[in-house]
């Protein structure tokens, strides 16, 4: 069986390319995961994309699939900001997470300028749109290299 990267894809997501297309752009959901099935595939390592609007439905993929993973690409959405319990799940495993958000959260509204994921996690990528998403998996796969011993970083 390959190593797996789990993505993760909070509230809302699910409704990218109709979702305010000024902000998150018109590329939907399926295209980004086809996009990071695709990359991962001809890296040899399985992708697995999950996106809920229910932060309990999250917490249980987490602890589902977490523990054995290389590492956890997650754009928590509105959970962003108050999800704890997503947070608790996600500071028991020892995988790197990198945190994405398709538009930058900064330039936003004040609330959403605090991340209580981004304490617990190695990176974060905002403001890149659907690529933020390829930028954090390209850094796994690389952190994966390097942690073999085939590459220096």
């Amino acid at each position: 069986m390959p190593p797996t990267i789990l993505v993760i894809h909070g509230p809302n997501l699910n409704m990218l390319g109709r979702r305010e297309p000024q902000i998150y752009g018109t590329t939907t959901l399926a295209d980004i995961d086809a996009a990071l099935l695709d990359r991962g595939a001809a890296a040899g390592v399985n992708v697995v994309c999950i996106q809920s609007n229910h932060e309990g439905e999250l917490v249980d993929a987490i602890q589902a699939h977490g523990w054995d993973t290389l590492g956890i690409i997650i754009n928590p959405g509105a959970l962003t900001h108050y999800g704890l319990s997503l947070r608790d799940a996600l500071a028991m495993l020892s995988a790197p997470i990198i945190e994405v958000h398709l538009s930058n959260v900064y330039q936003r509204e004040a609330f959403r300028h605090t991340s209580v994921i981004a304490p617990i996690a190695r990176g974060q990528i905002t403001g890149l749109g659907w690529r933020g998403y390829l930028l954090a998996l390209e850094w796994l796969l690389a952190e994966r290299l390097t942690a073999n011993g085939t590459t220096q970083g």
